[in-house]
């Protein structure tokens, strides 16, 4: 069941009304048992391994904040990490460090085979499992009192808006609103709306749309050269934002129609300024999770300059781990790491002059450096990635005649109109958001006159119901992590 699919609407519908027809006492049960079953359709042995997670969470949590002894405080909580990414390993990283491990001891002369074994990566276990070990840190620092129900535990954990994909929640924000009373609001539902409405408009409209050409060209990359890997490089980079992003604004939605509010997980991301603002806009739950507890833990910033470095290198490169485990994963998140200390090594003092032209040429040298990364993300291999990375420009001298360049479109397993479309689509979202600067964007448009807001989401509404790419729904992309 995915957000964009006739059945989870059905679904949803269906619990929104129950929810607010409920007593509030018993309106929590039904979410729970609606968490359960969303995650269950996926497929239900999945469902065993979360509750065995969430019950290890669960009593070592309160093993921790009941005992006095720091020794034990600490061992309980070194033994639920353990466990908690122990799981996470044996089914995300197992194979590919045992291929390294094979791989090593074959280059030193031993002659072994790879293992033959494959493992099916369970859907939303790298983010459920960080939101349950930011729990149980904060439980170990005493910035949390643990939940001692274990269903309304397993509901901060399993709550369904946000398991698959996130935004990862933190306790002290969420498990407050799961339980507090709720009066029926047309407002939050109306709000709701909104989110989603964009959100389906960015995944179904656009994301689902110029994938085709991003999966032709990344699926056999030894086919094209120069201006399709290019084209294809751009299109993935507005893909993953459009679905990504599109996947939070659908679960914020979601949340504000049930009167809880989720964390913003996105703030026009490729209008940032630098690629340190960029990470302070994409994917900001997950970014602000490595700040607290990794890059600070680290040392953060407050050690040396040498050690500052080594913090942030090791926080991306964890982080593009975290996304998959698998060497283009490694090699992104370590570009990235390379961008925020090569930026932090700029003379502070240098101060550029406020004019439309230096925003512009920022802005645009963000895009590159971050959609040059993108190439390593996207890619299915490393010698994918680097032969896409060293042929971008090849034949370049063809790019100005309209004959090479309507070729190379129509070998992008995309037709010309498709195309178009998606364009087109795409500068309607970037003039949006290019009023909003890091502000919501339906925060911006409540500023605005009713009529305009009105037609502004009948436009969208609109264009999701004439331009939405329905046959076969596509998952969205952050599933596979």
């Amino acid at each position: 069941m995915i957000f964009n699919s006739f059945q989870f609407i059905v679904f949803f519908i269906a619990v929104i009304f129950m929810h607010y027809l409920l007593p509030h006492k018993l309106r929590w049960i039904l979410i729970l048992c609606a968490s359960l079953t969303f995650y269950a359709a996926w497929n239900p042995l999945f469902l065993i391994l979360l509750i065995f997670s969430v019950s290890v969470d669960y009593f070592l949590a309160l093993a921790i904040y009941d005992s006095e002894n720091k020794r034990k405080r600490k061992q309980f909580l070194a033994l639920d990490l353990f466990v908690a990414f122990g799981v996470l390993f044996v089914f995300k990283y197992l194979l590919f460090f045992s291929n390294m491990a094979v791989a090593f001891l074959n280059a030193l002369g031993l002659n072994l085979s790879p293992p033959e074994f494959s493992i099916i990566l369970p859907l939303g276990i790298s983010f459920y499992t960080f939101q349950a070990a930011g729990y149980l840190i904060d439980v170990y620092k005493g910035k949390q009192e643990p939940q001692r129900n274990y269903f309304k535990f397993m509901l901060f954990i399993t709550f369904f808006p946000p398991l698959v994909a996130g935004p990862i929640e933190r306790a002290a924000s969420l498990m407050p609103q799961l339980f507090s009373y709720k009066k029926f609001n047309l407002d939050n539902i109306i709000e709701g709306y909104k989110f989603m409405c964009f959100g389906f408009f960015k995944k179904v409209v656009i994301a689902d749309r110029i994938g085709a050409a991003v999966n032709t060209v990344y699926g056999a990359p030894l086919n094209f050269d120069g201006l399709a890997l290019i084209i294809a490089t751009f299109l993935f980079a507005l893909q993953i934002y459009c679905d990504f992003s599109g996947y939070s604004d659908i679960a914020v939605g979601c949340g504000k129609m049930l009167g809880i509010d989720l964390t913003q997980n996105f703030k026009q991301p490729y209008l940032a300024r630098g690629t340190k603002a960029f990470w302070r806009r994409w994917h900001i739950s997950l970014s602000t999770w490595f700040k607290d507890y990794l890059y600070f833990p680290l040392g953060g910033s407050r050690v040396g300059s040498l050690r500052h470095a080594f913090n942030t290198m090791v926080t991306f490169v964890v982080s593009g781990l975290w996304h998959g485990a698998n060497w283009t994963f490694l090699i992104w998140g370590g570009l990235h790491g390379i961008y925020q200390v090569a930026g932090n090594l700029m003379p502070k003092s240098v101060k550029l002059p406020n004019l439309f032209i230096v925003k512009f040429v920022q802005t645009s040298a963000t895009f590159l450096l971050v959609g040059f990364a993108w190439i390593f993300f996207r890619a299915n291999s490393t010698a994918d990635a680097f032969y896409i990375a060293g042929n971008l420009f090849l034949g370049h001298e063809n790019w100005f005649s309209s004959q090479y360049v309507f070729a190379v479109l129509n070998s992008m397993g995309m037709s010309l109109f498709e195309l178009l479309i998606g364009l087109g689509c795409i500068l309607f979202l970037f003039i949006s958001e290019l009023f909003c600067g890091e502000e919501c964007l339906h925060e911006t448009l409540m500023k605005k006159p009713a009529d305009l807001r009105f037609a502004y989401y009948l436009l969208v509404t609109v264009l999701i119901l004439a331009l939405g790419v329905f046959y076969n729904a596509a998952e969205f992309i952050y599933f596979q992590f």
